[in-house]
């Protein structure tokens, strides 16, 4: 990850500040397929009992998010976004990652996500990184309308 911006790129995932908030909120409006939330909706989230909010830094720059939340032994990935520039470059896989591990370290056994029937992009890059097809939800997403599949991954210690 960041090899194309060369050897001095430092990179982080560190826990989501409230002033990210902008830098979140310019991220998922580059992403058509992130949720839309508000700044508010970030910032509230942050702070509630289970929740996982984290960043990617390269450089002191912000170049991912991810937001998901831990109930009794499930976790649920919520939100995972990468600029433009940087995706298909290890952000998004090293952003999932920490969560995976920060999750089975909490007593997580699997890890849930719906993402978009015609994300093809999206289900790939889950797949490869070991999640399979529990289920479809009809008509969960709207403009446009369009059916969930439900993505599921145990968490085990050998999570890379």
């Amino acid at each position: 990850m960041g090899a194309e911006r060369g050897s001095s790129a430092i990179a982080s995932v560190r826990n989501f500040l409230p002033e990210d908030a902008d830098a979140v909120l310019a991220i998922a409006a580059q992403a058509p397929s992130a949720a839309n939330w508000s700044k508010e909706s970030y910032l509230n989230f942050a702070g509630e009992e289970g929740s996982l909010a984290i960043v990617l830094e390269i450089n002191t720059q912000i170049q991912g998010f991810l937001v998901g939340r831990l109930a009794a032994d499930q976790a649920e990935l919520l939100n995972l976004a990468v600029t433009a520039p940087d995706r298909r470059k290890g952000v998004g896989k090293a952003l999932l990652a920490h969560a995976l591990r920060e999750w089975l370290s909490r007593g997580a056994k699997a890890v849930y996500l719906e993402v978009r029937e015609s994300n093809t992009g999206a289900i790939a890059f889950y797949e490869k990184l070991g999640f399979t097809a529990a289920g479809r939800r009809k008509g969960y997403y709207h403009d446009p309308d369009e059916a969930a599949l439900t993505l599921m991954r145990k968490l085990t210690a050998s999570i890379g």
